[in-house]
């Protein structure tokens, strides 16, 4: 992907000519780079040295800064680093990225204007953290549940117009100068954890509730009052009473932050988010100066980490919900029919009232309308429901 991007005496200026200049040098001259994002500071120029050959011919060592939006502990933390880990793998060890926790240079909410600025070199979180900013962001993984799934979601980035939408709204709506990819499939979210179990739609009114993205419209029309928390955030808040109930991501993740030591109710199955998906930013002129294989390795080692990711979760996920269930006591329940027709019901209202209030979030819904009705209707009728095979063969669930 390549975008047009203004001038300017910034330091990706000065880093941007630096690394064609190095990259054009080929095998004859290879240069050790150290991003100059800075703890704290944005002003740092980079620095460099003179090294030996450089390998295959892809350009100069580089070493570029990045921060999660996740705890170290956290399963997601975990996937970033396989990320990194093919990265290196790609380009010989000489595309190198330090990868810092959630919190380490600014706050996880404050990473996609921290990555514009080039404060970091680059993110990995979720775009519903600057739902904020646009609530379009949070059609690229946390948006109404018309039937998908990541992998569906990210279909649609591919191939049906998804990646246009998505490149115009940080570029056009945002104004942020990042190059982002959608990766990282995750599986349907659980409808989060409680004191105790949900038995109507009623009985969520007045609940205190944490989520992110547009599922504090979706729970708030719900009647529940909502809290955006980030991860780390949320466990302690559940434990001080702050909070009544939570949702984060998985049961994994769930299981690492400490969720089952404050709640024993987990409900799963849920419309609140349904295909939600990891994000890379990477600060556009920066990204523009590399070398076009670092470009290349960057993206195409988000989709091997996101196969990697999709085959993990399966057997991670599993394993926490045994372990959770057997070991810690907890009890998983399948929230009832009426409160999954509510979320559809609310999802109604959100829809039309975002899509009257910002045409560009009514522009991508659209598009995802007409691609799902097609996709997913051919999922509807082609594939077959696991539960009938899984219970013949294993019992009830």
């Amino acid at each position: 992907m390549k975008q047009t991007r203004s001038g300017g005496g910034s330091k990706f200026g000065s880093r941007r000519g630096f690394l064609k200049g190095a990259a054009a040098t080929g095998g004859t001259a290879a240069l050790a780079v150290t991003a100059g994002c800075g703890l704290g500071s944005g002003d740092a120029e980079p620095t460099a040295k003179a090294g030996g050959a450089a390998g295959g011919g892809l350009g100069p060592e580089v070493t570029l800064r990045f921060q999660a939006g996740f705890p170290s502990k956290d399963f997601f933390f975990d996937v970033s680093q396989n990320f990194i880990r093919i990265v290196g793998e790609l380009s010989g060890g000489r595309l190198k990225i330090d990868l810092l926790p959630a919190g380490a240079v600014v706050g996880a909410f404050d990473m996609a204007d921290a990555v514009h600025k080039g404060i970091l070199d680059g993110c990995l979180a979720v775009p519903a953290f600057w739902y904020g900013k646009n609530n379009a962001l949070s059609l690229f993984g946390t948006g109404p549940a018309l039937g998908q799934d990541s992998s569906t979601l990210l279909a649609w980035m591919q191939y049906g117009g998804g990646q246009a939408l998505y490149e115009e709204i940080y570029r056009d709506e945002l104004k942020l100068d990042v190059v982002p990819i959608l990766w990282g499939p995750m599986g349907v979210q659980p409808f989060g954890w409680f004191k105790k179990a949900v038995a109507s739609a009623e009985g969520m009114r007045g609940i205190k509730y944490r989520t992110v993205g547009l599922s504090i419209d979706l729970f708030t029309e719900m009647g529940a009052s909502v809290v955006a928390l980030p991860g780390g955030e949320i466990v302690p808040a559940l434990e001080r009473g702050v909070i009544d109930a939570a949702e984060y991501n998985n049961p994994a993740s769930d299981q690492m932050l400490g969720f089952p030591d404050v709640a024993k109710v987990c409900m799963v199955k849920s419309y609140h988010q349904p295909g939600e998906c990891l994000e890379l930013l990477i600060g556009g002129r920066l990204h523009d100066g590399l070398p076009t294989a670092y470009q290349q390795i960057l993206r195409h080692a988000t989709r091997a980490a996101g196969a990697e990711m999709h085959w993990k979760n399966l057997n991670d996920y599993s394993a926490a919900w045994e372990d959770m269930r057997t070991r810690q006591g907890v009890e998983f329940v399948e929230t009832p029919k009426d409160v999954l027709e509510a979320q559809l019901v609310a999802w109604d209202k959100v829809m039309a009232a975002k899509s009257a209030g910002n045409p560009f979030f009514a522009k991508v819904l659209e598009s995802q309308r007409q691609f799902m009705k097609r996709v997913v209707g051919y999922q509807v009728k082609f594939n077959n429901d696991p539960r009938q095979a899984y219970e013949h063969f294993f019992g009830k669930v």
